[in-house]
Formats: structure tokens, sequence, C-alpha cells
């Protein structure tokens, strides 16, 4: 990351299978730095020190959670928007149909 400029989208490959079933290990992930952070984003985020991706979610009591979409993996609290450093737009994969925007 420290060879792109602060708010240049970037590519990465997903690793493992915490984020199964819509992200599949092996598909490409576009992440907007400064793209709109919301509730049910999935996001490029820190935690404990690490780059991860999950999906955000913001609970009614105003607290901030990275959730993985596979159960083997547990919900991590997170103290606030600014571990976020960036928010997936798309997903591709070795196939046409494995393309997918998100807004």
């Amino acid at each position: 990351m420290d060879s792109c400029a602060e708010s240049e989208p970037f590519a990465l490959r997903v690793l493992g299978d915490s984020m199964i079933p819509e992200f599949k290990e092996g598909h490409i992930i576009i992440i907007e730095p400064n793209g709109i952070v919301k509730n049910g984003s999935y996001v490029f985020a820190v935690y404990d020190d690490e780059y991860i991706f999950r999906q955000l979610v913001i609970d009614d009591n105003g607290k901030y959670f990275l959730k993985s979409l596979n159960d083997k993996y547990p919900t991590l609290k997170i103290p606030g928007l600014e571990a976020v450093k960036g928010v997936i737009t798309q997903r591709s994969g070795t196939r046409r149909k494995e393309h997918k925007h998100y807004v």
C-alpha cells in the first residue's frame, strides 16, 4: 500500500475463506480509499495492527464491527471508522459472471 497515493484505488487478491460465499479465494477486489463508508459496506480495515477485509456493521448504539461472512470467524469490534482504510467497490474472478460492482 505504501507505493500508492493515499487516494488512488488499488487491487488485492482475496486470501482465505473468511468472506465466502460472496468473495472466494483468488478473487480480485478493488479498494477505494476515499469510498463512502456505510453500514453493510465491504471494507479494508486495520484490526490488531493487521489489514483485514470484512463487512462493516454499525449497530443501533453507534458501535462498529467487522463481520466475516463465514460463520467460522468472529465478529470484531473496532473503535470507530478511523480503522477503515477503504471500501471495496468491485470484485472480479476468473469468469465474467464473477465480476460485480458494489456501491
